[in-house]
């Protein structure tokens, strides 16, 4: 989770760092009633796990002074060369310089595994870990995980380390009180206490976003500090703050332990995470999209691709199957199914619970591991070009069968097959919905189509049976498909 990343959407600036305390005032207002009278001695037994995390990194520096542009011929020419070539060589000297960061961790077994975010130490060449006795122990980077910000390390200590433990996070009400202990600003071990405001927050910072909300303050130097419940348990890891200046402003975001445990873990073992995979690409439902469904309220994802000899394609899954149970676990929207499935094992069969044509199907599927990487496209047969006729107008879009002109024209895989948009008008639903010429219409009511003709004979139909939207799958030049609904008056 890179700080001030500015691929967050958020208005404000997301800093990294961990939680602080906030004045007596600010949690009362936040946590009506007495607060705990006293955490010291929870304090007590936990301080020692938890660490300050120093790093050390090399790089290249970026000074330099610009050599003036000189006529040829300038009697200046030779002195500035001269100049130039040996602040050059000054430079060179020079151009490596050593940074280092500041952050936190918390060591989870006596033998020497300590637990911080994957921003505290990237790209380091050396992490140590600061102990509050003062001992200081070079670190060995077991694995880490940037897209949940974890990371795992391990120290060789010369006797049993203080050690703490994970706890429920999934229990946290909001109102409960947390405690965190840190290293904020580089000035040494500091404990604080807030309460939960939030959980299940999704902030952008990455696809499994799940965190607790905290209105205690957070700062930098904080990251990868532990958030406590009052059993001195660890609950979540701390991460980031929503801040406008980058110093606390009481809403801050820690990764759950739940949603950390099994990463560590995974870490521990693989040192590297293996997630599940089923291969699908999925979207939000919502409530147009329900009702051209036929699902009643807005629930589930709404499956739009599916890879070929994927488990979802063995499975049997389709394109337009709302999945809503999956293992067990509801599907409220699509977050829940990513996070869900990879945190499955690999190799372990579930069933999945769909919505196909309004009824609930079972189906069983056995969860793979996630690729590094997306598959190579493979080689079709190019189709041979339609016959060429005038667009069709239909909902406010020009409608043209496919050609090899007009996959040149818009770089359209010759796997992909339909009714290519090739004008969308201004002011229509089809614009409000984000349609544009180069896409292609590959379903209509979830029935293929392979021309205007089809988008039109499908449109009658769906109009006799008296539905008021038509629901298109819409495909770019790449494949990336989604579902929209558009009205069919």
């Amino acid at each position: 989770m890179p700080a001030y990343s500015a691929r967050r959407p958020l208005a404000v600036l997301l800093a990294l760092a961990a939680l602080v305390a906030v004045s007596p005032a600010h949690v009362a207002r936040a946590a009506p009633g007495k607060g705990p009278d006293s955490v010291a001695d929870v304090a007590s037994r936990v301080m020692d796990a938890v660490v300050n995390i120093s790093t050390a990194q090399t790089v290249s520096s970026q000074r330099g002074v610009p050599v003036p542009q000189l006529p040829p011929g300038s009697p200046f020419e030779d002195f500035f060369d001269e100049f130039f070539k040996r602040r050059q060589g000054d430079d060179d000297q020079n151009r490596s310089r050593r940074v280092s960061s500041l952050g936190s961790g918390f060591v989870i077994t006596p033998d020497g595994l300590i637990v911080t975010n994957n921003h505290v130490i990237a790209d380091a060449d050396e992490i140590y870990a600061n102990f509050n006795d003062g001992t200081k122990l070079k670190a060995e980077l077991i694995g880490r995980d940037p897209k949940t910000d974890l990371a795992l390390l391990k120290v060789t200590p010369a006797k049993p380390l203080t050690a703490v433990k994970f706890g429920n996070s999934d229990v946290l009400r909001v109102g409960d009180w947390v405690m965190a202990i840190g290293n904020p600003f580089g000035l040494g071990g500091t404990l604080t206490v807030g309460v939960v405001s939030a959980r299940n927050r999704d902030i952008n910072s990455g696809p499994y976003d799940n965190f607790i909300q905290t209105d205690a303050a957070i700062n930098r130097g904080n990251s990868g500090g532990p958030l406590f419940n009052m059993e001195g348990e660890v609950v979540g890891i701390n991460t980031a703050i929503i801040s406008p200046s980058g110093g606390s402003i009481g809403i801050g975001f820690s990764v759950p332990a739940n949603t950390a445990q099994p990463i560590i873990a995974q870490l521990e073992q693989f040192k590297e995470v293996r997630r599940g995979w089923i291969g699908v690409r999925i979207q939000p439902v919502t409530e147009d999209l329900a009702e051209s469904l036929g699902i009643g309220k807005a629930r589930g994802a709404l499956v739009g691709v599916i890879t070929e000899n994927s488990p979802a394609a063995r499975a049997g899954l389709k394109a337009g199957d709302v999945i809503v149970t999956f293992d067990g676990k509801d599907v409220k929207e699509v977050r829940d199914l990513t996070r869900v499935v990879a945190d499955t094992m690999v190799d372990r069969e579930v069933d999945v619970v769909v919505i196909r044509n309004g009824k609930e199907e079972t189906l069983r599927l056995k969860v793979a591991r996630m690729p590094e990487e997306d598959k190579p496209d493979t080689d079709q047969p190019k189709p041979t070009d339609a016959q060429k006729v005038q667009p069709k107008r239909l909902l406010g879009m020009d409608l043209s069968p496919m050609s090899e002109d007009l996959r040149k024209r818009f770089r359209i895989k010759t796997e992909i097959t339909g009714a290519v948009i090739t004008n969308v008008d201004r002011g229509t639903p089809a614009d409000d919905k984000g349609l544009k010429a180069g896409q292609v219409i590959v379903q209509v009511g979830q029935e293929a189509t392979t021309s205007p003709a089809d988008v039109e004979k499908q449109l009658g139909e769906l109009r006799k049976q008296g539905k008021k939207s038509a629901l298109l799958l819409v495909s770019d030049g790449e494949g990336q498909q989604q579902f929209v609904t558009l009205p069919l008056n």
